[in-house]
């Protein structure tokens, strides 16, 4: 297989030094650490630029903003940390960066594999929670993993992952599948009632998906304002709902994208 290099986006500093140095004792391994969403962005955009690229990232499933910075990839079998940046109180808490999810690593696996498409993502957790998990296997993560868990385990879920294989702990099977299966259901409830639609209907509705209001819809399909007041009216009450937002949910549950611009 070659050497793995991996990156570990972990927001708590001791436990982020701590896997990265076991890691980096194994003889296939080249890792290196980043403490926030942002400096795993980095990480990995480097790496890539530079063609070598990370295999696989293991996220922290609570990763916030944090204040470790993103380490560079390091030479084979070395692991490098930037210390953390010292803030006094009259600085305050350090920003969370826009868009990254503070406080759920998760929102940072669909943007990575996005970018990334290569990339194999591990999710690093202190409690088991399918809902989460369910989340992390549609963002493009590969394994769930127990923070406590010996680092043979970790190996054989990396080594796993390299070779296109999903990884969940027995204890969150039953749990995702459940997840899984009322996601399942909500959509197909959720598409039959978008089928009851005419397909003025679904256009209004699409309208909707993508934020506008009465006028603009009234001037995308060339109608009067009262007419489309009457259309979305009736859209709510097929769907069974009481308001835009709530249309809109069901919309993308059912899988309706905006109108194109």
């Amino acid at each position: 297989m070659g050497r793995i290099r991996v990156l570990v986006a972990d927001g708590h500093r001791i436990f982020a030094e701590a896997l990265a140095t076991a890691l980096a004792a194994e003889p296939d391994v080249e890792v290196a650490a980043a403490g926030s969403a942002a400096g795993a962005e980095r990480a990995l955009e480097r790496a890539a630029a530079e063609a070598r690229a990370f295999q696989v990232m293991l996220v922290d499933a609570d990763l916030g903003a944090g204040t470790v910075q993103a380490a560079p990839t390091p030479p084979p079998g070395r692991i490098v940390h930037v210390p953390a940046q010292r803030r006094t109180p009259q600085q305050g808490p350090p920003a969370t960066s826009v868009g990254t999810g503070a406080g759920d690593g998760i929102a940072l696996i669909g943007r990575a594999r996005a970018v990334h498409p290569e990339l194999r993502v591990i999710v690093l957790a202190t409690a088991d929670d399918p809902h989460r998990a369910v989340r992390a296997l549609q963002a493009g993560a590969g394994g769930w993993v127990a923070k406590e868990s010996s680092l043979v385990r970790l190996m054989a879920v990396v080594r796993g992952v390299m070779r296109d294989e999903t990884h969940l702990p027995p204890s969150l099977l039953t749990g995702v599948i459940r997840e899984l299966t009322a996601a399942r259901r909500d959509r197909t409830e959720s598409e039959r009632l978008v089928d009851s639609l005419t397909p003025r209907e679904k256009q209004v509705l699409r309208c909707m998906v993508a934020g506008l209001g009465r006028q603009a819809v009234a001037d995308r399909l060339y109608l009067s304002p009262h007419t489309v007041r009457t259309h979305m009216q009736n859209v709510l009450g097929k769907l069974g709902v009481h308001s835009t937002l709530a249309a809109v949910a069901l919309a993308r549950r059912a899988g309706v994208g905006p109108v194109e611009a």
